[in-house]
């Protein structure tokens, strides 16, 4: 653990995107589709583009930061969020700093502009809190845990692959694993981010899902990855929303890591005319016993299915099986 020599926040802060635009030649304008950023991946796939001529990036951001803390400490003055996007590869430094919401609360917001021609492979966007502390000018008193990557010519945004999956004997592993034996694969939200454990005691998955094989083989690995995607995402929203910071007045306020971020991807669909903030009072008072929390279980699986893409997944596999069928009375 690194010590400073001045006082730095306890809170944490996070960062999401929330839109991503493309400019071309003559000003013309693309703003990507949703599936272009992940924010439990915090990655920007700009391969997605529909276009191939863009010039410019514009990523808008909102940063949560512990306000209270900075107000009510009185450590720091001058204070400032700053946006900061690196590529190692051609030393591309760019920063602009972030705006403060018009309600006065913890979010931050503005945009960022990334440079095509500036930019290589993968670059890193962090948000810092920049403070005057002690007469020192330009410390930086805390910084988001995890940097989003933005990916120049990805179609997906994923950092390794499209889960975070480890191969693990559930009769044989952890002790807490043992009562699932019977399950092919189980959803882990006790770590930091979420984790699919296979169970390789069920002889042949685990190759299923790596597959490289037969047109079959893939189509049932694509189908699999799906279903493990949806219940990633539903398992993150449960999570995610089982133990929320309560304002003295019983106002819910949004977890500050991945958590807040997945909630507030999945709320728009969940309540879709509905803010934010409203959306997630009423989830929180159906989860509390106010309401019908059931009612509210196909609109959760609804918002995971479409995060998890299902439905073109199995429109994809629909249409391979005809090709093969045709295929196999020709």
């Amino acid at each position: 653990m690194r010590a400073y020599p001045y006082p730095r926040l306890n809170g944490a802060i996070s960062a999401r995107v929330t839109a991503v635009r493309l400019r071309g030649p003559g000003g013309v304008r693309e703003q990507l589709d949703i599936k272009a950023y992940s924010v439990v991946e915090q990655v920007v796939a700009l391969g997605r583009a529909e276009r191939d001529d863009w010039l410019t990036a514009r990523i808008s951001l909102t940063a949560d930061v512990p306000m209270r803390e900075i107000e009510s400490k009185g450590h720091w003055s001058d204070v400032s969020i700053v946006a900061v996007l690196t590529e190692g590869a051609t030393n591309t430094r760019t920063v602009t700093r972030l705006e403060r919401g018009s309600d006065g609360g913890r979010d931050w917001v503005g945009d960022i502009e990334l440079d095509r021609d500036s930019h290589l492979d993968r670059a890193s966007l962090t948000v810092h809190v920049v403070a005057t502390v002690g007469g020192m000018r330009g410390r930086i008193i805390a910084s988001t845990e995890r940097e989003w990557m933005v990916d120049m010519t990805s179609e997906a945004p994923i950092r390794d692959r499209q889960l975070d999956i480890s191969t693990v004997s559930f009769g044989r592993g952890a002790e807490w694993l043992r009562s699932f034996r019977d399950a092919p694969w189980v959803v882990d939200t006790s770590g930091r981010m979420p984790t699919v454990r296979l169970n390789s005691d069920f002889e042949g998955l685990a190759a299923l899902v790596d597959s490289q094989g037969s047109k079959v083989e893939r189509m049932v690995s694509e189908i699999l990855l799906s279903q493990m995607c949806t219940e990633v995402w539903t398992a993150v929203f449960h999570t995610a929303i089982g133990d929320l910071e309560v304002e003295d007045d019983g106002t819910p306020l949004f977890p500050p890591d991945w958590r807040g971020a997945v909630l507030r991807e999945m709320l728009p669909d969940i309540f879709p005319a509905r803010s934010e903030d409203d959306a997630l009072r009423e989830v929180h008072i159906r989860r509390t016993g106010e309401g019908s929390w059931a009612d509210l279980q196909p609109r959760i699986q609804y918002a995971a299915a479409r995060r998890a893409e299902v439905p073109k997944t199995l429109a994809v596999a629909f249409r391979d099986i005809g090709r093969l069928d045709q295929e196999t009375h020709a």
